[in-house]
């Protein structure tokens, strides 16, 4: 019988200008959900769309699932945030029930451009007639809260998906693939490694009804094929790292969007990817960027 996987979350206190440089960290070193508490203690489940927390000093939570490399990540945040030591640095197991429980109660339904709603299972759908997307938090990253993920979801909310083939690559709960379908799409294929995310994918396409048009590969398994749309939703370093790899996937003429990339890593990104991919106008929300494209003849 095999021990479960353990949720850990670890709770540090930080000035509020900190907060970006911190999560970026966590996310590189495997955090699945970060969160944000004031010192009353009024959570904001990553910040609301359009708003940034406003306190001077902030409580920031970070979930893992299982337990991190507690020393280096505590060195390398030192290191990052410029100080000997940092006041507080909490590292516990967490019920799954509590975290999910915590979401739930701070969840509700988000519009994404003129007809794209994502959805909680426990609401009613705003606008029957629109495209409800029913999604509720998990254990993979990506409900729509996140500004990275609204970028991505309000570009695809105004795309032409009508036939389309689209790839989500690090594709976490599956969201982008599933609107692309709900708005469109033909066919989409979902990559990520995580097999949890690959779970998590796959009920979510189950709950919206576009299973049998979603194929799910962890990297290795991923055969070769093309799309005419490719969305990435992860860290920049991966973004550059893998760009060959990604723009490999993009038909010529097909549209990129990039995503997860803080405005100081713009330039790198782009650079990056500059052979290949046409710029279009970024856009910019909470110190995040959207990169878009067209992939070169």
């Amino acid at each position: 019988m095999t021990t479960p996987i353990p949720l850990v979350q670890l709770a540090v206190e930080i000035d509020a200008d900190q907060c970006d440089a911190l999560e970026a960290l966590l996310e590189a070193a495997g955090a699945i959900s970060v969160s944000y508490v004031d010192p009353g203690g009024e959570p904001v489940l990553e910040p609301s769309l359009g708003t940034t927390p406003l306190w001077s000093t902030v409580r920031l939570l970070a979930l893992f699932q299982g337990w991190p490399d507690a020393e280096r990540l505590y060195l390398d945040a030192c290191a990052l945030l410029g100080v000997e030591r940092l006041a507080t640095w909490e590292l516990a197991p967490l019920e799954q029930r509590q975290w999910e429980r915590a979401w739930l109660d701070h969840y509700h339904p988000m519009h994404f451009g003129g007809r794209l709603w994502v959805v909680p299972t426990t609401h009613e759908a705003p606008e029957p007639g629109a495209v409800n997307l029913r999604l509720d938090p998990g254990l993979a990253f990506g409900t729509g809260t996140h500004p990275t993920t609204a970028l991505c979801l309000r570009w695809l909310a105004e795309a032409e998906l009508a036939g389309a083939e689209l790839i989500d690559f690090g594709c976490g709960s599956g969201i982008l693939a599933i609107a692309g379908l709900l708005l469109g799409a033909r066919r989409a294929w979902g990559i990520d490694n995580d097999p949890q995310a690959l779970i998590a994918s796959r009920e979510n396409a189950i709950r919206n009804g576009v299973a049998e048009r979603l194929v799910l590969w962890a990297p290795e398994q991923r055969e070769k094929v093309t799309a005419d749309v490719v969305v990435a939703n992860i860290l920049a370093g991966v973004l550059i790292e893998l760009a060959p790899a990604i723009v490999d996937l993009l038909r010529p003429g097909g549209r990129l969007a990039l995503s997860g990339i803080l405005d100081r890593q713009q330039a790198d990104v782009e650079a990056a990817y500059g052979d290949w991919i046409a710029w279009e106008p970024s856009r910019h929300e909470e110190g995040w960027v959207l990169l878009t494209g067209r992939r070169l003849g």
